[in-house]
């Protein structure tokens, strides 16, 4: 039977039908499959979010780690000197600065963590490792105290900066020139007819720096030689920071460059251990003055510093009384001929005396002799009087836990009385030596003479109490961290902040074990 046309015609119709329902089956899968795609994306999308809500939340908390970290650490500097040492001090204290626990989430099982971490010192005294603790800001060398410095010893600011590894002549004077309030231009310095030709042109300080990165501007300072290959700026050299000293020409001793070896903050407190003033031998009201040495000191010690004060030391070549108890000195209306530039003037002086009641003048030996007795006479003297009327003294050097470095700039140092103090001091004290206590143990240990003690003594101590605290806040999950350099001054009646700087910008730098996690059951 053969086809008509009309069979023909609707048996096309259903091919075609037919081929129509197979492109919309494609296009059917073709959307499903992109509508697939697109809830993959919104839902790989939305998780993202969800993640980075988590982390910037985390950071946020983090954050407030830290910063209960700076609290907790000014609530312990808020102890007395002998309660500090008796929670195991400042320097190295894994009990009290590292993994203090801070937050705990019990459903999501989230610890919180705060560290506190700096360099710390191998037996040469060069920087080496780390350790669970504060780093005392005066064993650096302060920038802002270095014009003083110069008005005590000529270029003596020059003489502290020399002392710094790859420092120059050049540098040193332009820093120098930085800083001071003349316009003259040191030696090798530079003022602000230089800083005005650069471009764009700036001015000098001229006063005190607020922040070491302030010498970036300083003619001469690179950030190699201020900041060494400590890329990540947490104080030690790891991973692929200590194969770069070859090839950034730059010795072991600048690993961390001079940022390491300076300070803006450095300070220390005139008190007593007690808390008490120390009692100002250069005050004008003598009769006040001996008053208050009597209350310490027998009459002998009083009677020579006051007379003393009444009458210079006595430099003629009478020979003197003798043994003898001290008389009663007329402080009716004696004024003061003579000013304390430091308290060791009193050791080995002669003083002429008149005492109530005799005819004639005494030469009266000090009872303070450099042959013998200072042992005795050291702790009590200096830890009761002072020559400084402020209630703290900046800048002064540690030389208990500072670098071999800043050691050899002091005035009157040299290598190997900088030698022998790094190889017979205690970085961490473990006796009971009282002059230990006191910058004289140079002396009383025969490492210094006298009149080498003397040019140092303006210019070391042993601790100060301005601290800086590298913190990190962490979580054991290891989702989350914030990084933040703290300054912290107890010289006052509670510890106050300084300087703040959030390094939340910059790598961990600590490995989360190394910081310490899973010590809230210890505690």
């Amino acid at each position: 039977m053969s086809r008509t046309p009309r069979t023909e015609s609707r048996s096309a119709s259903v091919a075609e039908s037919s081929r129509r329902r197979g492109i919309v089956l494609i296009l059917v899968l073709i959307v499903v499959v992109a509508l697939a795609f697109s809830a993959y994306t919104f839902t790989a999308i939305m998780q993202a979010e969800q993640e980075a809500a988590q982390m910037s939340g985390r950071r946020i908390q983090s954050r407030y780690l830290v910063d209960s970290g700076v609290e907790s650490i000014r609530l312990f500097l808020s102890l007395t000197d002998d309660g500090v040492e008796e929670n195991g001090g400042t320097y190295d204290n894994p009990v009290q600065f590292q993994g203090m626990p801070v937050y705990q989430d019990p459903v999501e099982q989230i610890n919180g963590y705060v560290t506190a971490v700096a360099p710390a010192l191998d037996d040469s005294g060069l920087q080496a490792g780390f350790r669970y603790g504060l780093t005392d800001e005066s064993t650096k060398l302060n920038l802002n105290v270095l014009p003083m410095v110069e008005a005590q010893v000529p270029d003596g600011g020059r003489m502290l900066l020399m002392a710094l590894p790859l420092m120059t002549e050049d540098i040193a004077d332009a820093i120098m020139d930085y800083i001071d309030t003349d316009q003259d231009p040191r030696e090798y310095g530079c003022e602000r007819d230089y800083y005005a030709r650069l471009s764009p042109p700036y001015l000098p300080t001229d006063g005190p720096l607020e922040s070491i990165e302030e010498l970036l501007m300083v003619r001469g300072v690179t950030p190699e030689l201020l900041f060494g290959f400590d890329d990540n700026h947490n104080g030690i050299i790891d991973g692929e920071e200590g194969s770069q000293s070859g090839s950034r020409g730059l010795s072991d001793d600048m690993a961390l460059g001079w940022a390491n070896y300076l300070t803006l903050w450095s300070r220390e407190r005139n008190y007593t251990r007690e808390g008490l003033p120390r009692i100002d031998i250069n005050q004008s009201d003598l009769a006040t003055l001996f008053e208050q040495l009597s209350t310490v000191f027998n009459n002998e010690w009083a009677t020579f510093i006051v007379a003393l004060r009444i009458n210079g030391p006595y430099t003629g070549e009478d020979e003197s009384t003798g043994p003898r108890l001290p008389g009663e000195l007329d402080l009716t209306n004696a004024s003061a001929s003579f000013q304390f530039s430091q308290v060791l003037e009193v050791v080995d002086a002669r003083v002429e005396a008149q005492f109530i009641g005799e005819d004639e003048t005494v030469i009266l030996d000090s009872p303070f002799r450099s042959d013998g007795g200072l042992g005795l006479q050291m702790p009590l003297l200096l830890e009761n009087v002072t020559t400084v009327a402020s209630d703290s003294i900046p800048g002064r050097i540690n030389i208990a836990q500072c670098s071999r470095t800043v050691l050899l700039g002091i005035p009157g140092m040299t290598e190997e009385v900088a030698d022998t103090i790094v190889s017979r001091r205690d970085v961490v004290r473990d006796d009971d030596d009282p002059n230990r206590d006191f910058e004289t143990w140079l002396l009383v240990e025969g490492i210094v003479d006298l009149a080498t003690m003397r040019q140092m003594l303006p210019f070391v101590c042993v601790g100060g109490d301005v601290y800086k605290a590298e913190l990190v806040g962490y979580f054991d999950d290891g989702m989350g961290s914030s990084r933040a350099e703290v300054v912290i001054d107890r010289t006052g009646a509670f510890p106050r902040i300084l300087f703040w700087r959030d390094k939340s910008h910059l790598p961990l730098g600590y490995e989360t074990d190394t910081l310490g996690t899973g010590l809230l059951q210890t505690r």
